[in-house]
């Protein structure tokens, strides 16, 4: 292997810094991912990008999304149509307050 890129002391010590802990196993086996996840970076840097338009977008379509438009409704049989339960034209929501009294 070529140079050492980084080291079990320096996971470590990041992992440390976000509160978390690692068994020797597991610190072995991150710092030999972020190894190859660091090669990989070195490897795309050497990639001759000279002459590549910049990409901030990979399709033209800048917003594929309809028009956010507030309709006033007062269509009471649709709403309920769409509501997953109801009772007595209203929609049926589960209580959150128990005022049965049994303590449950």
């Amino acid at each position: 292997m070529a140079e050492e890129r980084i080291n079990a002391e320096q996971v470590a010590h990041v992992a440390g810094l976000a509160k978390l802990e690692f068994t020797p196993d597991q610190l072995e086996t991150f710092t030999g991912q972020l190894e190859k996840i660091i090669g990989m970076f070195e490897e795309l840097s050497t990639v001759d990008t000279k002459g590549v338009a910049v990409t901030s977008r990979v399709t033209d379509r800048h917003n594929a999304l309809r028009e956010d438009v507030a309709v006033k409704s007062n269509d009471r049989a649709a709403l309920l149509a769409n509501a997953p339960e109801t009772a007595n034209g209203l929609i049926k929501v589960p209580a959150i307050i128990d005022e049965s009294g049994d303590g449950e």
